[in-house]
């Protein structure tokens, strides 16, 4: 294809597409996604400004100091309301440029201009340092590169619609007090992230006059490219070239015709004399260049900047076109992950403003998620399903139902005679005598057989961490004995009796009740540690839930610990209370059921007593003669007295039994951890929130660096991205 017919083709190319493609450059969307792009990369001093200059008809500055330290982005338009060409310049921040430097540097326009010449661009480029605040002068500990980019617009009425990207020049070397190591790096790192870029056309300029095959922009190229498909070799200063390598050059430009790739252009350049003269034709003179052999051997579609121009605009349009839809898409889901992304980072938490009301907000949904808890109204949220801690009444319920039945089962040391089994075991003449040998208090091997029964463990929840020091640790309780009560309250008596005829001093009472119930204290200790536990995982479990950050629940959890331990003791306290009373205090009830209960066993050793005196009777079926009834049976005084004390204390200890269960269910647990006006999962509230310091809510809900940083960086990205997708829906 000739030039001309390469012209006639772009007539037919889309401005608005190439413009659309420009303006999201401007908007910074690609630095989040890759855009269709020419981009100019070689070595320093390869010849890229001459190329630049030849396609741009400006005159780059030259100065060492003002040489590439940023992209440059070239926008040509054509502009059929302009008589002459204008040219504007403005800086597109670089991503990760703070808020303040973002805003400097959009600020910054250079507008109206209808030329620049060399010493006008220079000034412009001294701007631009200061603007990106690069370094100026030796030592002045300034960057020397930036990641902004420059970008040069140029309207007129024969402009081409063309835009490309120029990129520092690579280079191996530093210069003492201007660039460093980390500069080479840097330099480097940005060429290839330009390179890299899949829908970006590669401009790789290398200088003819040297050894191509070892210049590293051809080998950085080839392993990015290796098929060549979208690098376009520029080659320059043909003029340098030694005499009799002519022709290798040549058939470099003839090889990269024929293999498929986009191929070798070779473009002529001022040198430095005709630079320094000022008046020269830069294009009459690279085709006079043309005229002579053996460069007339070059293909014309391969020579000069004119042959330069139409291959670009027929690579950047093709390029366009094939990547729009893409584009288009991508920018769209791209926009949709970040806004994600920025979601899952919570609400913004920067002021104290935002802070507090996060808190009241979090506040809010902990409070009616602990209702519902307590509500056992479990299906209005899915969390109660999805962990079972939060299931608050529920847990509590059950371990109040473990500690009725422990405290009924395991609570007392021996086990009452309320039931006997055989009748003759109330007249004391063989049951007695057998408790009395089978006593594991009077026998030697009871570590034996203690040993061998089975024993519960008082608490049934794992240890709480934050609690160590608080909660009691679980103790194994051993079962109670079946037997042997009878000769324990004998001996108990025996060791406290005094001048008493036929009674019992009222305190022997209060002796046998603490030793029959000397297992409530580690059981209601388990109890209450369990209810504690259960108490505290609702909470801890709940804040994070409702919180959706676990550094915020932790942070809260931190400030309210100090209250909700003092919350958690105050139910021990209560417990030890109980059981001070119930076990150290005067026996004592106004219950009815104690008369009940003592009526039915002095009834129930009746019934057993006359039992032994029955017979059948035909006509009237089991009866006992009234003499048999007023019979003696042969009881010591000590005896009867032993049996009456067993039948008031086996009815006083069911009596203070549930009394003491239903005190420290509804007292300690109920009141003080769960329902009370304050509970643990109150102090949590509007008014706590209120009374903290804007120091206080940012150490619990400010964000950290990181995050405000990356807040930021999302924020940033979203905006860019918004204004891509308003160019891209026009």
């Amino acid at each position: 294809m000739t030039i001309t017919e390469t012209h006639r083709s772009l007539e037919l190319a889309d401005p608005a597409l190439l413009e659309k493609i420009d303006k999201l450059f401007a908007c910074n969307v690609g630095e989040y996604v890759s855009l269709p792009q020419l981009v100019v990369v070689g070595d320093q001093s390869c010849g890229k400004s001459s190329v630049l200059e030849g396609l741009t008809k400006l005159n780059f500055p030259r100065d060492s100091g003002l040489c590439t330290r940023f992209a440059t982005h070239i926008i040509f338009r054509r502009d059929g309301n302009l008589v002459v060409r204008e040219i504007s310049a403005s800086i597109i921040p670089a991503s990760d440029a703070t808020p303040e430097e973002d805003q400097k540097l959009r600020a910054w326009k250079a507008s109206g201009l209808q030329s620049l010449s060399a010493e006008d661009f220079s000034r412009t480029m001294k701007e631009v340092h200061e603007v990106m605040n690069l370094s100026s002068c030796d030592g002045d500990q300034k960057p020397t590169f930036s990641n902004s980019v420059l970008q040069l617009e140029i309207r007129g009425p024969n402009a081409s619609h063309l835009s490309v990207i120029d990129v520092p020049g690579i280079f191996k070397n530093t210069t003492s007090d201007r660039t460093t190591k980390n500069d080479i790096t840097l330099v480097r790192n940005m060429v290839l992230r330009y390179m890299q870029n899949q829908r970006s056309i590669m401009l790789a300029v290398v200088p003819a006059n040297v050894d191509i095959a070892t210049q590293e922009i051809i080998e950085m190229a080839s392993e990015i490219d290796p098929e060549g498909g979208r690098t376009l070799r520029i080659l320059t200063k043909p003029d340098l070239v030694d005499k009799g390598a002519e022709h290798k050059v040549i058939q470099l430009i003839h090889d990269g015709n024929a293999n498929g790739q986009l191929g070798w252009i070779l473009v002529r350049n001022l040198g430095q004399k005709q630079l320094q003269a000022g008046n020269v034709d830069r294009d009459a003179e690279e085709r006079m260049f043309y005229q002579h052999a053996p460069w007339n051997r070059v293909p014309p579609e391969n020579y000069g900047i004119s042959a330069l121009t139409a291959r670009l605009q027929e690579l950047l349009t093709s390029n366009v076109r094939r990547e729009f839809p893409s584009v288009r898409f991508e920018v769209i889901k791209r926009l949709k992950d970040t806004k994600n992304l920025l979601q899952s980072l919570g609400v913004q938490r920067e002021t104290a403003e935002q802070q507090r009301r996060i808190l009241l907000d979090i506040v809010s949904t902990f409070q009616e998620i602990t209702q519902h808890a307590l509500a056992t109204n479990y299906g209005v949220n899915d969390v109660f399903d999805e962990d079972k801690d939060l299931r608050l009444a529920t847990l509590v319920s059950l371990r109040n139902d473990v500690f009725s039945k422990n405290l009924a089962y395991w609570g007392h040391t021996y086990t009452f005679r309320s039931k006997p089994e055989r009748p003759e075991d109330t007249d004391g003449s063989v049951d007695d005598r057998e408790e009395r040998r089978n006593n594991p208090a009077n026998t030697e091997k009871q570590r034996d057989i203690m040993q061998s029964r089975k024993t519960w463990d008082t608490t049934q929840n794992t240890s709480v961490a934050d609690l160590e020091g608080i909660l009691h640790a679980s103790e194994p309780v051993e079962p109670s004995f079946k037997s042997g009560i009878l000769p324990w309250i004998e001996e108990i008596y025996s060791n406290s009796r005094g001048f008493e005829i036929g009674t019992f001093n009222h305190t022997l009472l209060s002796t046998l009740m603490k030793k029959q119930s000397v297992k409530w204290p580690i059981l209601a200790r388990g109890y209450i540690s369990d209810i504690i536990s259960v108490v505290h995982a609702f909470i801890c479990k709940g804040l994070e839930v409702v919180s959706k950050n676990t550094q915020i629940s932790t942070n809260i959890m931190s400030l309210l610990m100090d209250d909700l331990v003092e919350k958690y003791k105050q139910a021990i306290s209560t417990v030890e209370f109980l059981l001070r009373i119930e076990r150290e205090g005067t026996p004592l009830t106004l219950n009815h059921y104690f008369n009940d209960n003592l009526e039915k066993c002095r009834q129930k050793r009746m019934y057993s007593t006359a039992a032994k005196k029955s017979f059948d009777d035909c006509k009237h079926g089991e009866v006992v003669r009234l003499s048999d009834l007023a019979h003696q049976h042969h009881m010591s005084n000590v005896e009867h007295t032993v049996r009456d004390i067993h039948d008031i204390l086996d009815s006083y200890y069911k009596v203070a039994r549930k009394r003491f269960l239903d005190n420290v269910c509804m007292q300690a647990a109920d009141h003080y951890l769960v329902t009370g006006p304050e509970a643990p999962m109150k102090l949590f509230s509007p008014s706590w929130v209120n009374d903290l310091s804007n120091e206080r809510l940012e150490e619990i809900v400010g964000e950290g660096r990181a995050l405000k940083r990356r807040r930021r960086q999302l924020q940033k990205e979203i905006e860019d991205l918004e204004a891509g997708k308003a160019v891209l829906m026009k």
